[in-house]
């Protein structure tokens, strides 16, 4: 039988058996294998067609599934960087780029996505069409952010991109859909949710948060994780103040 969840996630993408295979360093005649017989790439091979692919490994080959179904951790993550700066432009845009239902981010400033990602130009193009956006900076006066800032070793600097993030969000807040609020809680994760992707940026003492690692989680049926920081997101969200524009 063919593959045919290959077939279309390589359509999806605009790759041919050709481009595939180049991508990941085989011979064509092998990838070709992949989708007319179904065969399975060694593991190694697996982890550089889903990285091309933008996609999991069960999804390609549901047979996986059967190996990795008791660790439901492992199903929801679907990739681990070792730093947000790691993460590559490509996966941002595709993120951005693919939102079809919500966009909800938890930060202090996430400045980077307006500036390097023309965040505000592409939430007034997706809210347009029905996406809906909740967005929770911090504020720049609570003693968290101060704190944060000290303790990444750019006092005055992190306050300032929070309030220039503010300022560039501004310019949507109220619109259909889009809805922003600030925070003075304690950030031990940045979170940044594109429908059932989750980009959880772990903080550490010391570091800034694009050097601190990054784990991307895929939302399953019955995943743990997911739901875990879905919960702290609320949490957060209840708590924060509308900014009233």
């Amino acid at each position: 039988m063919a593959n045919d969840r290959l077939r279309t996630a390589m359509l999806a993408v605009n790759l041919t058996v050709e481009k595939l295979a180049a991508a990941v360093d085989v011979d064509p005649k092998t990838a070709e294998r992949w989708i007319s017989r179904e065969r399975v790439p060694h593991r190694a091979t697996r982890h550089k067609v889903v990285e091309v692919l933008e996609c999991r490994e069960v999804d390609l080959w549901p047979s996986l599934f059967e190996d990795t179904q008791a660790r439901s951790g492992e199903t929801e993550l679907f990739r681990l960087y070792p730093s947000r700066s790691a993460i590559t432009a490509m996966t941002w845009t595709n993120l951005l780029g693919g939102l079809r239902e919500a966009m909800d981010l938890q930060v202090f400033s996430g400045i980077f996505l307006v500036e390097q990602y023309d965040l505000v130009a592409l939430i007034r193009a997706k809210s347009a069409t029905g996406v809906r956006f909740r967005l929770l900076v911090g504020d720049q006066s609570a003693p968290a952010v101060i704190r944060r800032a000290v303790e990444e070793g750019t006092p005055g600097g992190l306050e300032g991109r929070v309030q220039l993030m503010r300022r560039y969000l501004a310019e949507v807040a109220g619109l259909d859909g889009v809805e922003v609020r600030t925070h003075g809680e304690t950030l031990y994760n940045s979170l940044y949710r594109f429908d059932d992707d989750l980009l959880v940026n772990g903080h550490t003492l010391g570091a800034l948060a694009g050097q601190s690692p990054v784990w991307q989680l895929r939302r399953t049926p019955a995943g743990p994780i997911w739901e875990h920081y879905r919960r702290a997101f609320e949490r957060a969200w209840a708590a924060g103040v509308p900014e009233i524009r």
